[in-house]
């Protein structure tokens, strides 16, 4: 059962694997990295963690009993409150419930740790998984925008209101 842990320097190795290994997976519903994101990894990881240092950021990662990282799920853009969702998980690991129980976790941290009143995300249209586990985690649709000129949908969560998930859901279930 993965374990949601704070990025730490020491994931450096097994986060560049899962980049890599699940690139292309990804990019057919987010927008790619790029090749500069892996050809400068070091350095980007080293900016993630300032800002996360900073505060500004919150980003964690789900780690196997094995030490592979499963998924990321990140909080960005931290301020007044509020901060922005993002989360992927590895291909191998799609369809088990990772991503719902991560973001269930991730919401109850948020408030209890981050001292966060709301979160909000985007899905793609087209992402009907992503848009699930944005809906079963109490997440509302508040507004229609674009990924990449995608159709897109923006998702937000008060943490005040908590949701059956937030009470006592066993994590990775």
């Amino acid at each position: 059962m993965p374990t949601l842990e704070l990025l730490r320097a020491d994931h450096a190795e097994a986060l560049l694997a899962f980049e890599r290994a699940n690139r292309e997976y990804f990019a057919r519903s987010v927008p790619d990295r790029g090749d500069a994101f892996f050809a400068e990894f070091d350095a980007m990881l080293h900016d993630r963690l300032a800002e996360q240092e900073d505060g500004v950021c919150h980003f964690h990662v789900l780690v196997d009993g094995g030490g592979e990282i499963v998924g990321r799920i990140n909080l960005v853009d931290v301020e007044e409150g509020c901060a922005t969702l993002g989360y992927r998980i590895a291909e191998h690991a799609t369809g088990r419930g990772l991503a719902t129980a991560a973001v269930a976790d991730l919401c109850r941290l948020a408030a209890a740790e981050y001292g966060l009143r709301a979160i909000t995300a985007v899905a793609t249209r087209d992402n009907d998984a992503s848009r699930t586990v944005l809906e079963r985690n109490g997440f509302t649709a508040v507004a229609e925008t674009t990924i990449d000129a995608r159709p897109a949908t923006r998702y937000r969560r008060d943490l005040s209101t908590p949701t059956a998930r937030d009470q006592g859901h066993p994590p990775y279930a």
